[in-house]
């Protein structure tokens, strides 16, 4: 048990050249600890029917002993945490953690990241506010299009026809009990990570250029830890609502609907995806897949092995012709062709085909580390656009956007792996089209019309 401990938190052999980048993993742990924590405290007080949760809330902030920095430490924690995220998930994306041998690792903390999502998206319905009602009820909504079975699962999720007072105390239990889930599946992810070892900036895996963990990256990650409090307490402090909907601080009313029903910021770039396509079923196959693609960005990467796979063989025949040509030529000329030869001959030219083979690897893969960055910050200003879309109130321009820039975040996210030139004349040629299509025709899936210009 100690000697796995060791392996894992003192002795672990860890890159010399990595980052503060690398700290995010370490500080996404703590928020979630954060969260854990200060959700058992709240659990404390919160009542969970719909006749009391609102006013429980309204208790926990103005008549519990500092419950108002409790309350806010997790509410403000539940932004900062998917900040940390989608640093985190950045960070992969840039320095290409997702490659072989580390496909597993990726694929975890995709599961820890949607799981995070579902669990964030129960604790905001726990306050029944109007924005946590509506919203509630928009998103479950959405299962309907399941066919046969959506409305049955609806109304089974629901504990009835509507929104009400099953829905909450089920929503209650499945949020308390998640948190704990990922917890394992953190540790899991942790074992996963170790196993490889972590990438670093030049992904090297050299044994002589790496140190232990302790003490070196303690205090590194320590003080990344204490930059993160330092802007997490101010907030918590002088801007606690930074994060927060106003209308979330009217009890829900099932009678009135909010003027414009939007979900937590961290959610916006998705549910700019679901809105654009006015189609119910083909925008939530979107807002899906839009979530599940990052599972396929490691075997995207076979496209990229079947292309050097070609090259390679172009070259190794080109190899074999001419080394077999001069190899009998010059045993010809010496009467001295046998079996020994001709045995020394194929080993030596298997030996060279595979050092050929790495190289030209090795020259695509740094050769192209330029271009695939380029397309890394495009994605993620194409993702941030989709984010303020989200917030914007419905209409033909915000939809037409929200469109093109779904096109342009699939088109992107395909291209990280088979990232060339050619991406750049797609892209610039499908940003023209989608620039013409939004002036002068209608919308890109041709489903709205823009509006003409008065004067």
């Amino acid at each position: 048990m100690y000697n796995n401990f060791k392996n894992h938190i003192i002795t672990y052999p860890t890159p010399l050249n990595i980052t503060y980048f690398w700290s995010f993993g370490f500080l996404a742990g703590f928020m979630l600890v954060n969260q854990i924590l200060t959700g058992l405290f709240l659990a404390m007080y919160y009542m969970n029917n719909i006749d009391n949760a609102f006013d429980s809330v309204e208790f926990i902030m103005r008549n519990v002993n500092y419950g108002w920095f409790i309350r806010y430490l997790h509410a403000n924690g539940a932004s900062f945490f998917f900040i940390i995220l989608y640093l985190h998930i950045g960070k992969g994306l840039y320095y290409k953690s997702y490659m072989s041998p580390r496909q597993n690792i990726w694929y975890s903390g995709m599961v820890i990241f949607i799981l995070v999502m579902g669990t964030s998206f129960l604790g905001y319905v726990l306050p029944w506010g109007q924005m946590s009602f509506w919203g509630a009820t928009v998103i479950t909504s959405l299962v309907t299009v399941i066919p046969y079975i959506g409305e049955n699962i609806v109304n089974w999720i629901w504990g009835g026809y509507s929104v009400g007072n099953p829905t909450l105390m089920r929503f209650f239990v499945v949020h308390y009990l998640l948190p704990f889930i990922i917890l394992a599946l953190v540790m899991i992810h942790l074992i996963l990570l170790h196993n490889p070892g972590s990438s670093n900036p030049l992904s090297f895996d050299k044994k002589n250029e790496k140190i232990t963990f302790f003490p070196y990256f303690y205090f590194k990650d320590f003080f990344a830890l204490i930059i993160l409090l330092i802007f997490f307490i101010y907030i918590v402090c002088y801007m606690p609502n930074l994060f927060n909907h106003a209308d979330n601080y009217i009890k829900a009313n099932p009678m009135s609907t909010p003027k414009h029903i939007v979900p937590e910021w961290y959610f916006l770039p998705f549910y700019a995806i679901l809105r654009a396509i006015s189609n119910k079923s083909i925008g939530i196959i979107l807002f899906a897949i839009s979530l599940g693609i990052f599972f396929l960005l490691p075997i995207l990467n076979i496209f990229l092995n079947i292309s050097l796979f070609i090259l390679n063989i172009k070259s190794v025949l080109k190899n074999v012709r001419f080394n077999t040509l001069k190899f009998f030529i010059k045993n010809l000329i010496k009467k001295n062709v046998n079996k020994l030869n001709l045995l020394f001959f194929l080993s030596n030219l298997e030996y060279n085909n595979l050092k050929l083979n790495k190289n030209m690897y090795n020259i695509w893969f740094y050769s192209n580390t330029l271009l695939y960055r380029q397309n890394f910050w495009i994605l993620v200003v194409v993702f941030m656009a989709l984010g303020y879309i989200g917030q914007l109130e419905v209409n033909t321009v915000t939809i037409e956007l929200g469109q093109n820039f779904t096109v342009l975040y699939f088109l992107i996210i395909f291209m990280l792996s088979l990232t060339d030139r050619i991406f750049l004349f797609l892209f610039l040629l499908l940003s023209l089209i989608m620039y013409i299509s939004g002036i002068f025709l209608k919308g890109f899936f041709s489903n709205i019309e823009i509006d003409s210009f008065k004067n």
